[in-house]
C-alpha cells in the first residue's frame, strides 16, 4: 500500500498540485458566494411577497413605479384590479379562481411618499418623511414590530399611524406606545405600533437615515405634502412566465415610459441578473422621472451586488470546471486503453462465448 502511494506521488508535478489546489478553492468559493447569495436574496422580505402569500410558488409579486408626471389615483387602480379578475378568470379554472377557506386570490398595495407634521404632548416632529399606505401595504413590507400591530389600508378608520422607533422616542420618549394619540392636521390619529428601521449602507443611501413614519394614504394627500400614489405593488397567480408582470404592464393604463415595472418575486434568478450585467453602466440613467422609494432603491443595490457576484462565481465555476475536464482530457491522451483494443476484447468474448456454447451442443449430442 505504501509502495503505491510513493509511486503516484512520484508522478505528480508540483504544477498539478498547483492546479488541483487551485481548483479546489475555486469551487469552495463558488460554494460560499453562492450560499451568501441566497441568504441575502432570503433576508430582502420586501421581494418576498409572493413566497409568503403562496408557499407552492405558484404566484408572482410584480410592483409599478409611476413617474412624477403621471396621476394616479384609486378609481385607475381599482379599473385595474378588475381587468386583472378578467385575466385571470381567462386562464384559470374555475376551481382555482374560488376562494379558498376564505383566502383571497391575490392581494395588492399603494403607496405614497411625502412628509407630514406630528404632535403629541411631549414632542413635534415637523414635515417628517412618511409613506401614505393604502390595501395590504404590511404584507408587502413586514417591518420588524417593536409593539403594537400594522394597520391595513383597506381599514374603514383611515386613523392610524405607525412610528419607526426614532419617531417613538421623540414623541413620547418610549416604544411601548400602542394606543397613544397623536394629532396630524389637528386631527387625533391612534399609534397603532413602532417599527425597526431597516439598517445598513443600502437603507441609509437610499433615505432611511432619517426618521419615517407610515399613514393612510387618505391622511397623507388630507393633512400632508405629497405628489400622488407612484407605486402599486401586486401578487396574484402566475399560470405562466410573466403573465402578471405582462398584465400590470399593458392594463395598468399607463405609456411605457411612464412607468417602470420589475418582477420581484424573479429579479434576482439567473437570468434577471444577466441584463443588469450588462447594463451596468448605464443601469443608474433613467429616461423616466420615477421616484424610487426606499425599498426599491434597496433592492436594486443588491441587484447590482449580486450580478457583480453571479459573475464571479460563474468564473470561479469555470476555472474549477476547465481545471478538471483539462485534467481528464489528458488522462484519456495518456491512457493504455483504446476504443480498438476494447473492440478487440468484445469481439474475442463474443468468439469465446460462440466456441463453448458451440462445445457444450457437441457434447449433448455425442451424449
Amino acid at each position: 500500500m505504501i509502495y503505491k502511494i510513493k509511486e503516484f506521488t512520484a508522478k505528480v508535478t508540483l504544477v498539478q498540485i498547483v492546479f488541483f489546489l487551485a481548483a479546489i478553492l475555486s469551487f469552495l468559493i463558488f460554494v460560499f458566494l453562492t450560499i451568501w447569495s441566497v441568504i441575502q436574496e432570503n433576508e430582502l422580505s420586501d421581494q418576498q411577497a409572493a413566497a409568503r402569500w403562496d408557499e407552492e410558488g405558484d404566484s408572482a409579486q410584480v410592483s409599478c413605479f409611476f413617474a412624477e408626471n403621471v396621476k394616479v389615483d384609486e378609481f385607475v387602480l381599482r379599473s385595474f384590479e378588475k381587468k386583472l379578475d378578467q385575466s385571470l378568470s381567462e386562464v384559470l379554472t374555475q376551481e382555482e379562481t374560488e376562494e379558498e377557506n376564505g383566502k383571497r386570490l391575490w392581494i395588492d398595495a399603494y403607496s405614497s411618499l411625502g412628509t407630514i407634521t406630528v404632535i403629541s404632548e411631549k414632542g413635534k416632529l415637523e414635515e417628517v418623511n412618511a409613506v401614505g399606505i393604502g390595501g395590504d401595504f404590511f404584507m408587502f413590507h413586514p417591518l420588524q414590530l417593536l409593539s403594537g400591530r400594522y394597520f391595513s389600508g383597506n381599514e374603514l378608520m383611515k386613523d392610524a399611524i405607525i412610528l419607526d422607533e426614532d419617531a417613538a422616542w421623540q414623541l413620547f420618549g418610549s416604544n411601548d406606545i400602542a394606543g397613544m394619540s397623536v394629532m396630524i392636521g389637528g386631527v387625533p390619529h391612534y399609534v397603532s405600533g413602532v417599527v425597526k428601521r431597516p439598517e445598513g449602507r443600502f437603507a441609509k443611501s437610499a433615505g432611511l437615515d432619517k426618521t419615517v413614519v407610515y399613514v393612510s394614504y387618505e391622511t397623507l394627500s388630507g393633512y400632508g405634502k405629497t405628489d400622488g400614489i407612484n407605486t402599486y405593488e401586486v401578487v396574484a397567480p402566475n399560470p405562466v412566465k410573466h403573465f402578471v408582470f405582462n398584465c400590470v404592464k399593458e392594463k395598468i393604463g399607463f405609456k411605457e415610459n411612464d412607468m417602470v415595472v420589475v418582477e420581484n418575486s424573479s429579479r434576482y434568478l439567473p437570468e434577471s441578473l444577466i441584463p443588469v450585467m450588462l447594463d451596468y453602466g448605464t443601469r443608474s440613467m433613467q429616461n423616466t422621472a420615477v421616484r424610487f422609494p426606499y425599498w426599491e432603491n434597496i433592492a436594486r443595490g443588491w441587484e447590482d451586488v449580486l450580478a457583480l457576484v453571479g459573475l464571479f462565481r460563474a468564473v470561479l465555476l469555470a476555472i474549477s470546471m476547465g481545471i478538471v475536464a483539462v485534467f481528464l482530457i489528458k488522462r484519456w491522451h495518456k491512457r493504455k486503453i483504446h476504443f480498438k483494443d476494447i473492440g478487440g476484447f468484445l469481439i474475442d468474448t463474443k468468439e469465446k462465448v460462440i466456441l463453448k456454447a458451440q462445445r457444450e451442443k457437441n457434447k449433448w449430442q455425442d451424449f
